[in-house]
């Protein structure tokens, strides 16, 4: 899951596993698997670096526990 923040500067979190689009239009607009959008008020680049984040510890989580 990612943080993301609407407009209204409310805080939520989408699960990056679901994201299938992600454009600027000029607006940051998310595109869920199931067609729902959402706009935020991060950039594209902010988006896709929070989701490599979260990838790269819940990555090196399981590479953690596996040395057990």
């Amino acid at each position: 899951m990612i943080k993301v923040t609407r407009f209204n500067g409310k805080e939520y979190y989408i699960n990056s596993d679901l994201i299938e689009t992600i454009e600027e239009t000029p607006d940051t607009v998310i595109t869920l698997r199931d067609g729902k959008k959402y706009v935020v008020s991060e950039t594209v680049e902010e988006i896709v670096n929070r989701i490599v984040e979260h990838k790269r510890k819940v990555f090196c989580i399981e590479e953690y526990l596996k040395k057990d």
